[in-house]
């Protein structure tokens, strides 16, 4: 019997490259919520201005990955996942470097133009975890899959951390940007030796099959409800991510810490335990041999932990700070919620599935901070974070039940 290829194994190229532009990726994603006060502040805005133009900013960065997430998804399966891996990250890329020479011009406000660049920015960083995930989904042994994916998404997640500390580091937000950039433009030379999947490449040899269709996830009630729980997985993550870490500071006045609480370090240490997670789930997935188990058991564990967070009467910042890290580890699932997403769904619908379900539940979280500023003034800070939070659980739970496993799946089949 033949050994498998470097191509094949959890530390070949695909498995390095994809992790390291994960890696690349969530550094860029993040890097605007970091150095949004200062860049803002040196752009000359005062602070009720940095505020509401963060805001501003933030969303058409996220409108950028609703709409990167569904044009890079709908290349992956047309053009194939390396096309997706190279063109999301030039794209992005470029669009960092540009922002570190953000000024005013005669055609364009400084802010306008920041606005437009974190537009493209999101745009092109929706494409790398799907076809990242895809392809390393596609090559990879089935036995091995939930691992590799781990290895991917716990390696990349650490990009949030060096962005923190290259920016306390440098102290320049435009030198932040540039770091970002380059390191984009450096990852492309090492994905020259990756190969296409053959699973992909074996479709498009196959003319009468439609790929990339992504309203063909609207037609099919089945399908429809597939897709819908694999985003109502993932609910749980950005509700940690994006209200209780993000608003870590509301939180820690509600709960009257005298120390001033910094959201930059919630997320931080938010982000170092999920790339921890990341990694334990597909081990756990391994052992338990069942995807559905390990993503429970750490959404239960994130819960519990939010639970502490909100109503365990937490009196310091350092125990905000840890209680951050062990939420994060929680929802260490994300890789293991992206994969599942990426084997629920045929060849011709796969890398449109994989990039547009990650980028869906991002999305939502415009909606989770509408409903949070909605219950605050009549529940106060604490109880609305705990109904959203709720109603993001209960979705993540029932959806993780109800959705087919897909452990040990092989992979080699078309939706019709």
């Amino acid at each position: 019997m033949s050994k498998p290829s470097n191509q094949n194994s959890l530390f070949g190229l695909p498995v390095i490259v994809a992790a390291l532009g994960y890696f690349v990726d969530i550094y860029d994603l993040l890097l605007f919520g970091i150095v949004r006060v200062p860049s803002l502040k040196d752009l000359g805005l005062n602070e009720q201005q940095v505020s509401e133009v963060g805001a501003s900013i933030l969303n058409w960065q996220m409108g950028g990955l609703l709409l990167g997430g569904i044009l890079w998804g709908v290349l992956g399966d047309k053009k194939g996942r390396l096309s997706v891996l190279f063109g999301s990250i030039v794209t992005y890329s470029i669009a960092n470097i540009l922002c570190g020479f953000i000024q005013d011009t005669s055609f364009l406000p400084a802010t306008e133009l920041y606005k437009y660049l974190r537009f493209v920015a999101g745009v092109g960083l929706a494409g790398e975890l799907g076809a990242g995930i895809t392809l390393v989904s596609e090559i990879l042994p089935k036995e091995l899959r939930a691992i590799g994916t781990s290895l991917v998404a716990g390696i990349g997640l650490f990009g949030a951390v060096v962005a923190y500390f290259t920016v306390e580091v440098f102290g320049d937000w435009r030198v932040a940007y540039f770091v970002g950039g380059g390191l984009g433009i450096g990852l492309l030379l090492l994905r020259i030796g990756v190969v296409e999947s053959g699973m992909f490449k074996g479709v498009t040899e196959q003319k009468h099959i439609a790929r990339g269709d992504f309203l063909s996830f609207f037609t099919n009630g089945e399908r429809f409800v597939r897709y819908l729980k694999c985003i109502g997985i993932g609910l749980p993550t950005w509700f940690v991510i994006g209200i209780l870490a993000t608003f870590s500071n509301e939180f820690g006045k509600a709960l009257g810490i005298e120390e001033p609480i910094k959201p930059g370090l919630s997320i931080m240490w938010c982000y170092v335990g999920l790339a921890g997670g990341d990694l334990a789930s597909g081990f756990i997935s391994h052992y338990f041999h069942s995807r559905k188990k390990a993503v429970a058991l750490l959404m239960a564990f994130a819960g519990v932990f939010s639970l502490i967070y909100l109503f365990a009467g937490v009196k310091s910042a350092t125990m905000l700070y840890v209680l951050c890290l062990a939420m994060g580890f929680g929802i260490g699932y994300w890789a293991m919620f992206v994969t599942i997403g990426a084997e629920q769904f045929g060849t011709n619908l796969r890398a449109t599935a994989a990039t547009t379900i990650p980028n869906m539940v991002r999305g939502t979280v415009i909606f989770m901070t509408g409903l949070y500023g909605y219950f605050k003034p009549s529940v106060d800070v604490i109880y609305a974070g705990a109904i959203v939070g709720l109603i993001c659980f209960v979705l993540g739970f029932y959806s993780t039940l109800t959705v087919p496993e897909t452990h040990g799946k092989d992979l080699d089949f078309i939706e019709s």
